[in-house]
Formats: C-alpha cells, structure tokens, sequence
C-alpha cells in the first residue's frame, strides 16, 4: 500500500494498548470490520485502507480512546458496541454522570443505554424495556448508587417479585436478605463494583441500601429514597399499581423487565406492559426500549436473543392468520 491509503492517529499508550486487547484480539476486530491494516508504531495507530474505511475506524478509534483515557477497561463486548454504534451512526459518548467504578468510569455503551441514563436523570419514574444483557438493571442500580453517594438520596431501595417462589421465601434457609439476595445478583454485582463489598455491607447494615421482596412493598411510603423494581415482566397489574403508588416525598424510581420474558401464569396479566401503555405518556415519566443491538454481552447472545425474537414474531404471523381465516369462515357461513 502507499503512504496515500495510510494514515496516522495519535493516541495515548494506555489507549493504544486498551484498543489492541490480549493478543492484539480487539484489533483484529476492527481490522475485520473496516478491511483495513493496523499497525502501532507508537504515539498511536497508522491506519492502511481506503479512504472509507480509514474513515470509518478513526471515528471508532477516538470514540475507545476518550474511553480508555478516562480509565475504562475496554473488553470486547466494548469493541462490538461501538462497532455496532458506528454502523448506525450513532457514535456519541461522554461523561455519564455517575460516579466511578472500581474499575473506571462507568459510561453508556450504546444510544439506547445514554438515552436511558437521560431519562433516569431527568424523570421521577423510568421504565427500562429490553432482552437480557442490555445494561438496563446495571445502569438502574448505578445511578441509584450515585444518588445515594452524593447524598441526594437517603436510601436505595431495591425490590423485585420472587415468582420462582411464588413470593413465599420461606422454605429458603437464612434471614430475609438471605432468601432475597440470590435473586438480586445482578444488582449485587453493580452496587460491589461502585462501593465495594465492604461498603455495600456497610450501607446495608446502616439502612442505606435496603432489599425485599415486592410484597414486603405494600403499605409503605418510600420518600428521599431511589427505588429500582428489577423483573417487572413478573409482576401482576395489582402488585404494579401497589409499588408504584409507594412513592413519597423526594423519592425517584427505575422499573426494569423485558416484556417477552413472562414467567406468570397468565401471561396477559403482566404489570409492566400494562403500565408503559397506561402511564408511557405522563409528565415525569420516560419510557427506554432496548434492543438485542444493545445487548453487551458475549456477542452469541445478540444473536440468541434475534432468533428467539424472530421465532416470536413469526408465531404471533400465525396466529394472525389463523384468527383471520376463522373470521373468513364464520362470514362465509
């Protein structure tokens, strides 16, 4: 190639070193993705293509480094995020306005999960809609935990229905946050990663955060208080409208599920749906939807969760046809 299909981007040795991966395996991706060359010589990245593709890999580049520069790990699910981003045009990426994590700033990795931390920023209730692995609960948790680290909050209130329990946890060994906390590991995982386990058990003990399950909810107000109600799919429309109402003085609430995953035994009965149709249009209140692009995971997963989607659709076409053609029969008689 001549040095007229090669360019030059500078970028910090951390940065360099954080976009090439073990084994230099996240190059490899965006080599692949841009059908370009990439070589570190140091100070940054020549980049050797066409003009479209050294184009397009300079926009991914600088949107890891601002990553990378800040202190965030960059692990593949990064690199197809941003891949994925940049296909869509979409490559946007900054301060999220929540506190650091242990192992670097904590930032959206797609439009969908920014828009999502807007609206959390922004409305008293959010609902978070989406697959498996898109960082809906995660981010939930977070900003509820930066909340509660500025002060802007007095506690961290996390709930969710037990409905592999049918809500009776006591057959489980262990106090109430024994019988609770294994359905809750997720959110565990996000709280560790901002205060660490000590601090989590620190702020536990104070009251600070505090966990339950959704029928422990009834008759209470929750103000100065950040509620998050992770797998809403499985609540009832009852128990929707009780957690719902709980909101007091002061208090904000996230509500995160995925509307395709109903455990209840009437699926039709489900809160969640019913409440984004019912209250989706509300002041102080915003609606996110998340998609298998969003999904951050292995990237196997984006594609486990696009063809149980497509077998979905595809069964809801034939029970359509079905529902018209006996329409079309009964006319006929």
């Amino acid at each position: 190639m001549t040095d007229r299909q090669s360019e030059f981007v500078p970028l910090s040795e951390g940065a360099v070193s954080a976009i090439c991966g073990f084994n230099n395996r996240h190059l490899a991706l965006l080599e692949d993705a841009f059908s370009v060359l990439i070589e570190t010589p140091g100070g940054g990245m020549r980049v050797h293509g066409e003009a479209r593709g050294r184009s397009g890999i300079k926009r991914i580049l600088s949107d890891l480094a601002s990553r990378a520069d800040q202190g965030a790990d960059l692990t593949e699910a990064d690199i197809r995020a941003s891949l994925s981003r940049a296909a869509r045009g979409e490559l946007a990426s900054g301060a999220s306005g929540l506190i650091p994590g242990r192992r670097g700033p904590i930032l959206p990795k797609t439009a969908n999960q920014a828009a999502y931390l807007s609206l959390l920023q922004r409305c008293d209730l959010t609902f978070g809609l989406g697959p498996a692995g898109t960082g809906k609960t995660f981010l939930a948790a977070a900003y509820g935990a930066t909340l509660l680290a500025r002060g802007e909050v007095d506690r961290l209130v996390i709930t969710r229905p037990a409905v592999e329990a049918g809500e009776r946890l006591g057959f489980l060994p262990g106090d109430l946050n024994e019988k609770v906390d294994p359905y809750l590991a997720p959110i565990w995982q996000a709280l560790d990663d901002l205060f660490g386990a000590e601090g989590v058990r620190r702020r536990r003990d104070k009251g600070e955060i505090e966990v339950a399950p959704l029928a422990y909810m009834r008759g209470r107000t929750l103000s100065n208080a950040f509620v998050l109600v992770d797998e809403a799919q499985n609540t009832s429309r009852l128990q929707m409208k009780m957690v719902l109402t709980r909101l007091g003085e002061g208090a904000r609430m996230a509500v995160t599920g995925d509307p395709s995953q109903v455990d209840l035994m009437n699926p039709r009965d489900s809160g969640l749906s019913h409440a984004v149709r019912l209250l989706g249009g509300l002041e102080g209140v915003g609606v996110a939807r998340f998609t298998s692009d969003d999904v951050v995971r292995h990237a196997l997963v984006a594609r486990i969760v696009k063809a149980y989607d497509q077998e979905h659709e595809a069964r809801l076409k034939r029970q359509h046809g079905s529902a018209a053609l006996a329409e079309e029969t009964d006319d006929g008689n």
